[in-house]
């Protein structure tokens, strides 16, 4: 054995040792193979052991000493069965098997169980047995080339949870969404996580949630932790080899003072190093940041509620019980569009003109938002005061508001259907009257007749509101038998993502085929059953039966 290359406390060791008494005999009898191998083992620095004889003798240089902690010095020259009693079942079989003649073996990143600092740790080694020959050919010892990997292995391991984490957790919508995603995956991980919980705020006569592991291996975590101990937001919990990490979720508050909390028990099988307090740290700074983004979400969803409550109610306020008379029945309805953040401008409306004429309109101002709900007042209301005002026809109403729109510097580009029901003294007697009406780039009205049948009134569809103030508009007419229905609508009833407005028409009109006996009020109903399902846009509906 060189003197160059082990250090001063192993040489002394190895001289100290009383061979003789050891199944190897004293030093000078040792045969030339044992001498020449212990001489290679030793000036390397690689971390080396050489098993020798039947009985597998330990030999080893510095190197090894770093990977065998506390076993050493009294590993040196004992038999290796005993040395690594707890390993045997792992390292026993390879071992017997190089020196049946089997060769050599390698392993990359075993899991090696090895009581080194006084407790059974989970290590991990990649490493080669190797027969070493006599000149007879005969095996006379195994060779064990080894590095430990545990740091490489816990690290991995960790970033790969850290990364599943993440991916797991993005697509919750709220915080029970968030915990159950988050327990399910942790949960699952008991080598670096034997039992977690992430405990969330709850009043003072309720029980705080545990979820702890299934693994036979898992804690029982704490319920609560001694209020002398709420000092910071990363809180370590021991009691001998029991560990408890409590991490606040809520950078800004203390354990236990309000905001939601990690609890995690640390495993008694690995060291509880910096590397695994800045890997229970890096969880709870995912679950931080998701929660944060769960409250700006809520505080996004809250403020769109309300301002879509506003629009709402502002409308609402305007599309009132509309007006009817003895022999015209009319039944209006609204519905907001699906999706919470989009309000729109649609509006319908009933009123008597002075000589009591009945006159009806139906719109919708472009755009979903507060701005255009304000806009649609304006419009509704400018028609329905020049319509009281100049006791025009439809039509002349439309073009008289085109050059108020330009003239008050209304913003607004709407289309709209505006009718009245006429009747003289002659269609009184047969209980007929005239459907005058005027459609400004307006989905067309249908009319069912008394017989059954339905048709698309699909004449003077004509330029929207708000475009041209001099564009000259035109009248339509239709003559209603009694028992007839006309049915007006917003595009949010028949416009659908890739389908074409032509073909969704034609399906309202089939849908409206037979309904002349319908109830005004039932029929809106069976309309909106039909067609509103979580609609994209805003949608009125009036019906109006004679």
């Amino acid at each position: 054995m060189s003197d160059d290359h082990p250090s001063a406390d192993l040489r002394a060791l190895y001289d100290g040792i009383d061979w003789s008494a050891t199944p190897l005999g004293p030093r000078e009898t040792w045969s030339p193979t044992l001498t020449g191998t212990l001489d290679l083992v030793m000036r390397t620095r690689f971390p080396s052991v050489v098993f020798w004889g039947p009985e597998l003798i330990l030999l080893y240089n510095d190197a090894y000493i770093q990977m065998i902690g506390s076993k050493h010095p009294a590993a040196l020259g004992a038999p290796t069965r005993e040395t690594f009693e707890e390993a045997w079942p792992q390292i026993g079989p390879l071992i017997h098997g190089v020196r049946s003649g089997a060769g050599a073996t390698w392993a990359t990143d075993a899991l090696i169980p090895l009581e080194r600092h006084g407790y059974l740790e989970d290590c991990y080694f990649t490493f080669s047995y190797s027969p070493v020959h006599g000149p007879d050919g005969s095996i006379e010892g195994v060779l064990d080339i080894a590095a430990e990997t545990t740091t490489e292995v816990l690290s991995r391991r960790r970033l790969e949870l850290l990364a599943r984490l993440a991916d797991v957790i993005v697509g919750a919508e709220t915080v029970a969404e968030l915990r159950l995603a988050a327990l399910s995956l942790l949960r699952d991980h008991s080598l670096d996580l034997p039992a977690v919980d992430i405990r969330l705020p709850v009043a003072a006569d309720e029980e705080p949630s545990l979820v702890t592991s299934t693994s036979a291996a898992s804690q029982i975590l704490p319920a609560t932790l001694d209020a002398d101990l709420l000092t910071s937001s990363f809180h370590v919990q021991e009691t001998g080899r029991d560990t408890v990490v409590w991490q606040a979720l809520d950078t800004s508050r203390r354990v236990g003072h309000g905001g939601a909390v990690l609890v995690c028990a640390v495993s008694d099988r690995l060291p509880f190093d910096d590397d695994y307090r800045d890997f229970l740290r890096l969880l709870a700074g995912a679950l931080s940041q998701a929660l944060t983004r769960l409250e700006v979400l809520e505080s996004e969803r809250r403020a769109a509620v309300a301002e879509r409550d506003i629009s709402v109610a502002l409308q609402q306020s305007l599309l009132s019980t509309p007006a009817q008379t003895d022999a015209v029945q009319v039944a209006a309805r609204y519905v907001p569009a699906g999706e919470v953040a989009q309000i729109g401008g649609d509006w319908y409306d009933s009123f008597h003109q002075p000589d009591g004429t009945l006159t009806v309109t139906v719109g919708d101002i472009a755009g979903h938002d507060r701005t255009s709900a304000v806009a649609m007042a304006q419009v509704r209301n400018l028609i329905r005061g020049i319509a009281f005002a100049i006791e025009d026809s439809p039509a002349g109403v439309l073009e008289v508001l085109d050059r108020a729109l330009a003239g008050l510097a209304v913003d607004a580009v709407a289309s709209a259907v505006l009718a009245r029901i006429e009747q003289t003294d002659e269609q009184a007697l047969r209980g007929e009257r005239t459907l005058r009406w005027s459609r400004a780039g307006h989905p067309p009205p249908v009319v069912i007749r008394p017989d059954g049948t339905a048709e698309l009134l699909d004449l003077g569809g004509e330029l929207l509101l708000g475009v041209d103030p001099d564009t000259s508009r035109k009248d339509q007419d239709i003559l209603l038998a009694p028992g007839s229905t006309v049915v007006l609508y917003t595009d949010g009833l028949v416009e659908r993502r890739r389908v074409p407005i032509d073909l969704s028409l034609e399906v309202l009109r089939s849908e409206l085929e037979g309904q002349h006996l319908t109830d005004a009020e039932l029929l809106c109903d069976k309309l909106l059953l039909t067609f509103a399902d979580e609609p994209d846009d805003d949608i009125c509906v009036m019906v109006l039966r004679t």
